[in-house]
Order: C-alpha cells, then sequence, then structure tokens
C-alpha cells in the first residue's frame, strides 16, 4: 500500500541548469585528462589518444525544424512516510523562427524524460501567428493568463524589446520590432509565456 503524502515542498533545481552540466564536465576533464595521461583510459590501451578517431570523428547532427529553449525548470520533492520522493517539471518553448511556436510543460522522475515529455507536448500546441512584411505584429494586442496579464505593441524600427519568457517565445516565434508589458508582479515564466501565446492566438491579419 502506499505511504501516506506527509509533506510536499518544491525546491529550485540548479541540477537541471545548463550551467550545472558545463560544471560536472569542467570538474571531470582534468580527472579524463588525468587518467589518458597514464595509459589508463581505453584510448590509450589502444595506442592513441582518446579522442582521436571513433566517435570523435563522428560528423557533427543535423538541426532539427525547431529550435528549443528551456525557461524554467524546478525539482519538487515530496515527502514521503518512507523518504523523500523528487520528481523534475520543466517548460519548454519550440519555433522555427517563422511564425511557428509552442510551449509545453513535462514531468518526470528524471530531467531527460521531462523534457522530451514538455518537447512533446509543445509539438502538440504549435500554431502559426501571422505577421507583418518585417515581421512585426499586424496590430496591438494584449491577454491575461492566470495571473499574467501581458501586452504586445508593434514598434517599427524598434526590434524585439522584450523581457522574461516573453522574449524567448517572441524570438523563438520569429517576431521582431515590437514593444512588450507585462502589466502584473507575477514572476512565473510559465504563465507570462502562455499568456503571450494567448495574445499572439488573438492576432488577425489586416
Amino acid at each position: 500500500m502506499e505511504p501516506e503524502i506527509v509533506q510536499e515542498e518544491t525546491i529550485e533545481s540548479a541540477v537541471v541548469a545548463p550551467e550545472a552540466a558545463e560544471a560536472v564536465v569542467a570538474d571531470a576533464a582534468p580527472v579524463a585528462r588525468a587518467t589518458g595521461a597514464r595509459g589508463g583510459g581505453r584510448g590509450a590501451l589502444r595506442g592513441r589518444s582518446p579522442r582521436a578517431g571513433g566517435r570523435g570523428n563522428r560528423p557533427p547532427r543535423e538541426r532539427g525544424e525547431f529550435e528549443q529553449v528551456t525557461i524554467d525548470a524546478r525539482r519538487v520533492a515530496r515527502v514521503m512516510a518512507g523518504g523523500r520522493r523528487f520528481n523534475f517539471s520543466l517548460v519548454v518553448v519550440i519555433g522555427d523562427k517563422k511564425g511557428r511556436v509552442g510551449v509545453g510543460l513535462g514531468k518526470a522522475a528524471d530531467t531527460a524524460l521531462a523534457i522530451d515529455k514538455a518537447t512533446r507536448d509543445a509539438k502538440k500546441h504549435l500554431f502559426a501567428i501571422p505577421r507583418t512584411a518585417s515581421n512585426s505584429i499586424p496590430h496591438q494586442v494584449s491577454a491575461k493568463y492566470a495571473s499574467s496579464t501581458i501586452e504586445i505593441i508593434p514598434s517599427k524600427g524598434r526590434g524585439l524589446v522584450a523581457g522574461s519568457a516573453m522574449r524567448t517565445v517572441l524570438d523563438l516565434a520569429g517576431v521582431t520590432d515590437v514593444v512588450t508589458k507585462i502589466h502584473t508582479r507575477s514572476k512565473n515564466k510559465l504563465t507570462i509565456a502562455r499568456a503571450t501565446i494567448a495574445a499572439l492566438k488573438k492576432l488577425r491579419t489586416a
């Protein structure tokens, strides 16, 4: 029988952040070099350096149709009778910078699985937005989602003036020459991103 939930808390996670992954790789690099110098690596056993030939010479992967950015990552700890259980919650934005964009949410016990779920969810919610010849929007628009209220205003020659999750969504959608405003104090990136999506869905061609 499943033990009763005692407490549930949310912890901001640095584990899934790219900076943390780079730090782990940086810490492991000196150890790998030292091992190779002593002849303990697989490459040394074969009479060559670990980076020479093999997997290191594979051609780079082709870029996919959509670019992907993780805008929010949280680690949720659920305190059970037998100890803590951790889950990861990630928000992903995908877009082709040609007018299509989508936002997805994924939750799983593993970060890779959570990213995969969030990406699939974002692809399910992809939609195309109307843009002008200068990649701006046809008219001013605003929207509200949960606690976030945003506004997008076309502004010729200004470029993309936006912050928080709005900048990521508009950038991956290929929108420029707009000025944006967030009218609430909410810092929830998921609600801001979905409010931006709701505003973009209101756009109509002239």
